[in-house]
């Protein structure tokens, strides 16, 4: 940012406050109309949208969507799980240098189906959203990938970058969750 940019300015110019916007609008409703959201630090510790730190079990450190979009505390938005079945698979390092799923990755998202999928802080993995059912999160290795399944007491860093041409909705994972575990 020029030296001249308000300290508190969160974008360079209005092109970046325009792009930031038009991500945004791609979570789907399933998420942003839940009172669940969160700021995150850079090195991912959950904020409050007054920036003290928050907590992925305690619902009164949580915020609506619009208010923790506005808020420039932390480096990002977050969603928590909280076992209202809404579930996240999180596929870390699953894309390569050209931004294509490795095969590991492309089968589970081939089994996904129709939901919402989005590319992680990272750059390199994927975050594929659904409803399901699942006791404990857990990391497990598929296929020699790396898979995080969430559902419960935990927050996932949202970019709201989607993958590709991901609907705007959130489909059933039950079936990739049951095949996985």
């Amino acid at each position: 940012m020029p030296i001249t940019a308000r300290r508190h300015a969160r974008f360079c110019e209005p092109r970046c406050r325009a792009a930031a916007a038009r991500r945004r609008q791609t979570i789907p409703t399933e998420l942003t109309s839940r009172p669940r959201w969160i700021r995150h630090s850079a090195r991912k510790v959950p904020l409050t949208i007054g920036g003290s730190v928050a907590s992925s079990t305690d619902p009164s450190t949580w915020s609506r969507y619009r208010d923790a979009a506005a808020s420039s505390e932390g480096a990002g938005l977050g969603f928590v799980l909280d076992g209202d079945g809404l579930v996240c698979l999180d596929l870390d390092h699953c894309l390569d240098a050209d931004g294509d799923p490795m095969p590991w990755a492309q089968t589970i998202l081939d089994a996904a189906g129709d939901t919402w999928v989005e590319v992680s802080r990272s750059g390199d993995g994927l975050h594929v959203w659904g409803r399901g059912a699942l006791q404990h999160g857990r990391r497990i290795t598929f296929n020699g990938g790396s898979v995080e399944l969430y559902a419960d007491g935990r927050y996932i860093a949202v970019t709201g970058r989607a993958f590709g041409d991901t609907p705007r909705r959130l489909g059933d994972l039950q079936h990739v969750i049951d095949a996985l575990l």
